[in-house]
């Protein structure tokens, strides 16, 4: 894995769903980061629901927290449904975090 990846990861981490004090990269609610040679992230995420109170909001703090990556060149988050998120896309950390292991 690149260290901008990393570095994007680890902003991703720094990012909350309001509702579960877990992040939503362990709770599984990124399913893809890519990262070109210009530097341009993209991610695909989703919400644990689609009628998530955040679903206008949360992609946006994602967004801004790439672009805050030293490094990134442009930054698109795509939120999608397919597959729906279940708690076995969660971490091992974030089971025990909720108690949930």
């Amino acid at each position: 894995m690149s260290d901008l990846k990393e570095t994007v990861i680890g902003a991703l981490r720094t990012c909350y769903d309001p509702e579960i004090p877990v992040n939503i990269y362990d709770l599984g609610l990124v399913y893809d980061v890519s990262v070109s040679d210009s530097g341009a992230v993209g991610v695909q995420m989703t919400l644990t629901a689609p009628n998530c109170p955040v679903a206008g909001s949360l992609p946006g703090e994602v967004e801004r927290a790439i672009r805050a990556v030293p490094g990134v060149t442009d930054a698109k988050v795509d939120l999608v449904w397919d597959p729906p998120w279940d708690r076995s896309r969660m971490s091992q950390a974030a089971l025990l975090q909720l108690g949930m292991y």
